[in-house]
């Protein structure tokens, strides 16, 4: 069975920094290097919204409310995925997600479609 288990979100001030970890169970290194991953995140009264995206290339696709603040990698031999958030703004609250997508290409899945599989998510605060 494969999970998605993400973790690092928490509370911290306008201007600080996080850095979010997705760990993904149930695949080996060979099959979770060929899926794309990213993140994504929902904001109370919000429709979920894509934030970062990264394809089995490594080409990355960045929402533009966050390009230069975040950044999003990939370890492929520990099946994990991560998103450097600096500058961080009260408008960047929200449930964050991770996802896994068998072959789409990093700007097809910022659009959040038909995903193969989720997290449940991780609570981001930004206090001004």
């Amino acid at each position: 069975q494969v999970q998605l288990v993400e973790s690092g979100g928490g509370s911290v001030q306008a201007g600080g920094s996080l850095r979010l970890t997705c760990v993904v169970f149930g695949f080996n290194y060979s099959i979770y290097r060929r899926y794309s991953m990213g993140w994504f995140r929902q904001a109370p009264g919000k429709e979920r919204e894509g934030v970062a995206v990264i394809d089995s290339d490594g080409i990355t696709s960045y929402a533009d409310s966050v390009k230069g603040r975040f950044t999003i990698s990939r370890d492929n031999d520990k099946n994990t995925l991560y998103l450097q958030m600096n500058s961080l703004k009260p408008d960047d609250t929200a449930m964050y997600y991770c996802a896994a997508d068998w072959g789409t290409t990093a700007g097809t899945m910022l659009l959040g479609y038909d995903m193969d599989y989720w997290g449940k998510g991780i609570l981001v605060t930004i206090s001004s």
